[in-house]
């Protein structure tokens, strides 16, 4: 009811925000491809406890959101890495009037402004009263791999795991001195940075997605697109 009621809203040109865990949005599926997405209305989905959520149990996992959304055809999927991230991300799917618009985030707490300018570079001293609007289908690399290395990784993370894999780039470099990781952050799945995904693809040896969620989800779209594009070959 609340997917269809959105829905309406949106008819009449309000902007509404159908905000519901991922776990239940799946109860909705009809709705969401019949009532919202046939007609590229542009409901905003704000899909909390995306991913694994503790002990809040099996039945609240979020698991599937990015495989389910990702194949309905005409919705823009995002995930924020951090909190900061997700103001502006509300704030870019509260402009986007033409098209129906799904952010999933965790359960969990923030990471605070510490850790953010320690692995991100924010260089905060305190957060921003308002998001900004970020450009739909675009990512961002957030830690480049060192230079002269004989192998060079690269990692393209969605969602929250960018913190762990900015961690992990970390340790690879520690532990070898002849490895480069680089860290992306996708924030779309869709559109997928293509762009993106290509230069990291071509400028690596070996590229490696993080997501928390299911099979058929980043990953596979990762894949089908380099497949499609001949970077496989």
């Amino acid at each position: 009811h609340a997917v269809t009621f959105a829905a309406g809203l949106a008819v009449e040109g309000i902007k509404p925000f159908c905000a519901i865990y991922s776990t239940f949005l799946q109860r909705a599926y009809d709705q969401l491809i019949h009532d919202v997405a046939i007609q590229k209305l542009p409901v905003r989905f704000i899909l909390d406890r995306a991913g694994l959520v503790g002990n809040d149990g099996p039945t609240h996992h979020g698991s599937f959101d990015l495989a389910y959304i990702g194949c309905i055809p005409g919705i823009a999927l995002c995930a924020p890495s951090d909190e900061v991230e997700l103001r502006n991300m509300m704030r870019t799917i509260y402009e986007v009037d033409d098209k129906p618009t799904a952010l999933r985030y965790p359960r969990g707490s923030a990471l605070g402004l510490d850790v953010l300018n320690d692995l991100f570079e924010y260089g905060l001293d305190e957060y921003p009263a308002r998001g900004k609007a970020l450009p739909l289908g675009k990512g961002r690399v957030v830690r480049g791999a060192r230079e002269d290395v004989s192998s060079r990784v690269a990692i393209l993370s969605l969602g929250t795991r960018l913190a762990e894999s900015v961690l992990a780039a970390r340790a690879i470099e520690g532990a070898h001195a002849d490895v480069g990781v680089t860290v992306a952050d996708a924030r779309w799945m869709k559109p997928l940075d293509t762009a993106l995904v290509a230069r990291l693809a071509e400028e690596h040896d070996v590229l490696i997605t993080v997501e928390e969620g299911s099979i058929g989800g980043f990953g596979d779209h990762v894949l089908h697109y380099l497949s499609l594009g001949g970077f496989l070959d």
